[in-house]
C-alpha cells in the first residue's frame, strides 16, 4: 500500500485495515479552530491523519490521540514520528473506557471520525469490519466519554452517517453537549444526504446549519470542497 502524501505530512497505511478516506479529511478540514484550542484529543487514531491534520491547522500545545487495534497504533505512532510535530504529538494505545478511567486532564477540543457500519461491511476484512463495526464503540460510550473529557469551554466534532444523525443529537444532549454547527454532505447535486459533519460545545446556540457538495461532477469538485480541502491534498 502506497504511502499518502499531502502538503505538509505523509501517511504510511500498510500497517491498518483504515486507509486515508474522504471522511477524515473532510472532518479535519471542516472543523472551526477559532477558538484557538491549546489541548486536543483524537478519539480513535487509525493512521493519525486527523491528529496530524490538527498539528497542520493549529497552535495547540498537546495533540493526543487513543488507538486500541495494535497496527493501527503502531502506523499512528510511525506517522507522528516521521512528521514536522512530532514534539507536540502523542498516541495512547487503551480503548476509550480505559483512557476516561486514567485521565485526569480535560481538552479544549476533542474529535473523532467514530467506526459504524457500512451496507458492505460484509465484504470487508475481519479488521476493516471491526474498524467500521459502531459497537465496537457506540455513540453513547463516545459522548459519555467527551462530555467527561471535554474542558468547560472547549468544543467536540463528529463526522457520522446522515442516517444516524437523529439519534446522535439526542444521546449528545442528554450529556450536555448542543449542537453548534452541522454540515450536511452529498456526493453529487442529485445524490441523497450521505454525512453529518457535527460540531458541538456545552452552550446552546443557534446551530449554523448547511450543506456541502463534493462533486459537480465526475472528479469535477465544487469550489467549496476544495476551498476546504486545499491546505491538505496535493491535487485536487
Amino acid at each position: 500500500m502506497k504511502p499518502f502524501q499531502f502538503k505538509q505530512f505523509t501517511i504510511l497505511q500498510d500497517k491498518t485495515a483504515m486507509k486515508v478516506g474522504t471522511d477524515g479529511v473532510l472532518l479535519g478540514a471542516w472543523v472551526n479552530l477559532d477558538f484557538s484550542p491549546n489541548s486536543i484529543l483524537d478519539i480513535g487514531a487509525g493512521t493519525g491523519l486527523i491528529a496530524l491534520m490538527m498539528a497542520q491547522r493549529s497552535d495547540a500545545e498537546t495533540i493526543d490521540a487513543i488507538e486500541l487495534n495494535d497496527a493501527a497504533y503502531e502506523q499512528t505512532v510511525e506517522n507522528f514520528e516521521n512528521s514536522d510535530w512530532a514534539d507536540r504529538l502523542f498516541c495512547y494505545h487503551a480503548s476509550l473506557q480505559e483512557f476516561v478511567a486514567e485521565i485526569e486532564e480535560k481538552y479544549d477540543f476533542i474529535i473523532s471520525n467514530p467506526p459504524f457500519y457500512t451496507s458492505t461491511y460484509k465484504e470487508l476484512s475481519e479488521a476493516r469490519a471491526m474498524a467500521r463495526h459502531s459497537e465496537s464503540l457506540s455513540y453513547t460510550d463516545l459522548l459519555e466519554s467527551t462530555s467527561k473529557l471535554l474542558s468547560e469551554k472547549g468544543n467536540c466534532a463528529f463526522i457520522i452517517p446522515f442516517e444516524e444523525e437523529e439519534n446522535f443529537l439526542k444521546i449528545a444532549s442528554a450529556n450536555k453537549l448542543y449542537p453548534n454547527r452541522i454540515t450536511r454532505v452529498k456526493g453529487a447535486i442529485n445524490t441523497s444526504v450521505k454525512r453529518s459533519l457535527l460540531q458541538f460545545s456545552f452552550v446552546k446556540t443557534e446551530t449554523a446549519s448547511e450543506e456541502l457538495i463534493l462533486e459537480i461532477s465526475r472528479h469535477n469538485y465544487s469550489e467549496e470542497y476544495k476551498n476546504l480541502v486545499r491546505d491538505f491534498y496535493l491535487k485536487l
